[in-house]
């Protein structure tokens, strides 16, 4: 699995340069609904020259009712198991994926701090949705140290490190792929 990488060992700039470099080598997309990281994935992807021929556009779903009218959760999702968690972002990957027609869609929804957090959702916690063509939802947490901007920016991170993750299991790309995101001029494919 990819794990968030420090500033200085490619940090999330590399990861969306690699991700959209995927993405357009075979002709597929992706759309971000993001919460806690206000904009920030969509904002990294935007900076790749060329990114729009993968990225469909995106949705900061800030508010529940954003979340509820824009990418379709279901109010009960919410009030049963609140805006932060996996119920939820997975509802949003769904609801941005069937608003947009890509081939990914990522959720986002977190608490980054520094109030809003309790004993059973700290502050730093973030779940992940993750819908694709051809599979289903899934959905997954971590929990990020630092302060808002800090945990903004591991989330976004993550984010991407895992879209490169999933990208490759797309209908689509060939074979059993590894790739390496932290090369200087972008993305290296190989066999496993």
């Amino acid at each position: 699995m990819i794990q968030p990488k420090e500033d200085g060992d490619g940090g999330p700039e590399s990861a969306a340069a690699s991700l959209i470099s995927l993405l357009v080598s075979h002709n597929l997309s992706i759309a971000v609904a993001e919460s806690c990281t206000g904009g920030l994935v969509a904002a990294l992807l935007t900076d790749i020259p060329g990114s729009s021929a993968a990225l469909w556009g995106g949705v900061v779903a800030y508010s529940n009712e954003c979340k509820m009218r824009v990418l379709r959760v279901e109010r009960k999702t919410i009030e049963e198991n609140g805006a932060v968690s996996g119920e939820t972002a997975r509802a949003m990957a769904r609801g941005m994926r069937e608003l947009s027609g890509a081939d990914l869609a990522v959720g986002i929804t977190g608490i980054a701090g520094p109030t809003g957090g309790s004993p059973e959702k700290p502050v730093g916690l973030v779940w992940f949705g993750w819908a694709r063509k051809g599979g289903d939802a899934i959905e997954e947490s971590r929990l990020f140290s630092g302060d808002r901007n800090t945990v903004r920016r591991a989330a976004a991170d993550y984010a991407l490190r895992r879209a490169v993750d999933l990208a490759i299991k797309l209908p689509g790309v060939a074979g059993d792929k590894t790739v390496d995101i932290d090369k200087p001029f972008g993305a290296v494919y190989s066999d496993r």
